[in-house]
């Protein structure tokens, strides 16, 4: 399946083959075919561009075009063939930012912040960054929230945050039918205690109810594991979803 989105450009005439690209893109997509860094293949490409910095001949760019939906399913495979190892490859395992990571939330006030005191106990968050089977999510309390609600709610953190593995991704804006399929996974593998969805009061936010249930009826869990919602307004109150919601 296309859609339009971020994807890598290489420009072959620039490329001078020094290969410095390949190691830097965690998910295999580049490769030196007859001299050149080639892009192999569209849905090993997340987009996220972290091959750019690499090239000495500025010949990767990114561009906004119709293109194969990124598959994580297809790269995990793609990097067994490529990349074999002890243990199975990881997506996104080159980036440091984007590394699974268990936090510890915090347990006073930072001098800083004041009061405030930050209930954030895994990392990444975004949807399109987590792996599917971090450590984190083993027996988790899921919140898959918008990502306009953490700005909404001023009391994220202590209200909604507290004792969850967080989600975020937009329902409008992202690729839902790869964080469908991401979901699914998710829900499926890790012995997912509980689900949360917390999402604005906009409409095109319906979307994120939409994927969230879709995922746990893909995964076969929707029996299994209990699923609450939560609406939040533009103000930063919380509201009682419709009956269409729930």
């Amino acid at each position: 399946m296309k859609s339009r989105r971020q994807i890598i450009h290489i420009d072959e005439e620039l490329c001078n083959g020094c290969g410095l690209c390949v190691p830097s893109c965690a998910e295999g997509a580049i490769q030196i075919i007859d001299g050149k860094a080639r892009l192999v293949s569209e849905t090993f490409c997340d987009g996220l561009g972290a091959c750019l910095g690499e090239c000495p001949q500025g010949a990767i760019t990114m561009e906004e075009r119709e293109a194969a939906t990124f598959d994580e399913v297809a790269v995990t495979e793609h990097l067994a063939r490529v990349r074999p190892a002890a243990e199975p490859p990881v997506v996104h395992a080159g980036c440091p930012g984007a590394a699974a990571r268990m936090l510890q939330p915090s347990a006073a006030p930072s001098a800083r912040n004041g009061d405030a005191v930050s209930r954030l106990a895994n990392w990444p968050v975004q949807l399109h960054l987590v792996p599917t089977q971090a450590p984190y999510f083993q027996g988790a309390k899921l919140l898959i929230a918008a990502d306009c609600v953490p700005a909404a709610l001023p009391d994220f953190h202590d209200r909604m945050l507290d004792g969850h593995i967080l989600l975020i991704g937009c329902p409008k804006l992202d690729d839902t039918q790869t964080y469908q399929a991401k979901l699914a996974r998710i829900f499926a593998d890790n012995a997912i205690q509980s689900i949360e969805s917390a999402y604005m009061e906009v409409p095109c936010c319906m979307g994120l109810v939409f994927l969230v249930k879709q995922a746990l009826a893909d995964s076969g869990m929707a029996d299994s594991i209990p699923l609450t919602l939560t609406k939040v307004g533009i103000q930063g109150d919380v509201r009682e979803p419709s009956p269409l919601e729930s």
